[in-house]
């Protein structure tokens, strides 16, 4: 039987990318899990609209090779620190247990750049929670990709993010191949790299920053193009 993955936040940025990615890979099947419709089809795809708040009754369904964790939102949209945490923090780390119970392969995951549980900064602080939490699993394989800036179309406008690619526009032109991969990534890149990573079937927990990212990618590239 072929290998099998499943998908939490397709919906977003780079979800939406990694899902095309999975979808056209050799899986047999991708199963996704959404809070909203993907209104999409593909054989290969079973799509699951659930209340993230019952993700354990969805158990059954992590019975997969490979899970890939895109959730994340914003204080905006949450409208406060405790419901952001609930998505950034509370269910990542439920999907990473109930990976755990069915022995999945390997759990890819994305953080941030410069995610840190000490940091007086309350994202990167929650998001380092998140990463040390999910250390304590001891998962077979624990992928945790720490992209800076994302470039791309979102369907919602982040404040931030928009200042910070403005900014990225001015700077561009001044900076190197390998400063513009520190300081920004594509979207789509950031899939690319995370469907190369279960591949490479490394075990442990690897961190991967955006420079690491965009050489996987490269590494890829090149190899297509032989």
């Amino acid at each position: 039987m072929g290998k099998t993955a499943l998908i939490a936040g397709a919906t977003g940025l780079v979800g939406q990318e990694l899902l095309k990615l999975l979808l056209q890979d050799s899986y047999e099947k991708v199963i996704a899990i959404v809070r909203t419709p993907l209104h999409m089809k593909h054989e290969k795809l079973i799509e699951l609209v659930i209340d993230f708040d019952y993700l354990e009754e969805y158990a059954e369904h992590f019975c997969v090779d490979h899970v890939y964790c895109c959730l994340g939102t914003t204080i905006k949209k949450a409208k406060t620190k405790e419901k952001m945490i609930k998505v950034d923090v509370d269910y990542p780390y439920t999907m990473a247990k109930l990976a755990k119970s069915h022995e999945v392969e390997h759990f890819v995951i994305i953080s941030s750049i410069n995610a840190n549980a000490r940091s007086k900064l309350f994202y990167p602080r929650i998001k380092g929670l998140l990463e040390d939490k999910l250390k304590t699993l001891s998962l077979p394989a624990l992928s945790i990709v720490r992209p800076s800036l994302l470039m791309g179309e979102r369907l919602e406008k982040r404040r931030g993010e928009l200042a910070g690619k403005k900014l990225y526009q001015l700077l561009s032109p001044l900076l190197n191949d390998e400063k513009k991969m520190k300081y920004a990534i594509e979207a789509k890149h950031v899939a690319q790299a995370m469907k190369c990573i279960t591949d490479m079937e490394k075990q442990g927990v690897c961190i991967y920053s955006s420079e690491q990212l965009m050489k996987i990618v490269q590494s890829q590239q090149n190899i297509l193009s032989k």
